[in-house]
């Protein structure tokens, strides 16, 4: 199995979330509320700060089946894309 890189640069989204100082569980319940609104397919992109955001956001994927497109990080912000399902 390779790995794939994405480019972010080149993600489309639909929506920002900025969740940047927030602790947990504010940035998955900010997320979960922005997904609401927004239609199938779309892509949610979240930056939040949270050193837990990764595996919250990995796990509420798998609980409500959004997809976790592509995440990373630099200098201590984390980026997560999410489709909606």
């Amino acid at each position: 199995m390779s790995d794939i890189i994405l480019d972010t640069d080149t993600i489309q989204f639909q929506k920002d979330l900025d969740a940047r100082g927030l602790n947990c569980p504010l940035p998955i319940l900010k997320a979960k509320k922005a997904l609401a609104e927004m239609a199938t397919g779309e892509v949610l992109r979240i930056t939040a700060t949270d050193t837990g955001s990764v595996r919250d956001f990995q796990a509420f994927a798998k609980q409500t089946g959004n997809a976790l497109v592509h995440h990373s990080q630099n200098q201590g912000e984390f980026v997560f894309y999410m489709r909606r399902k």
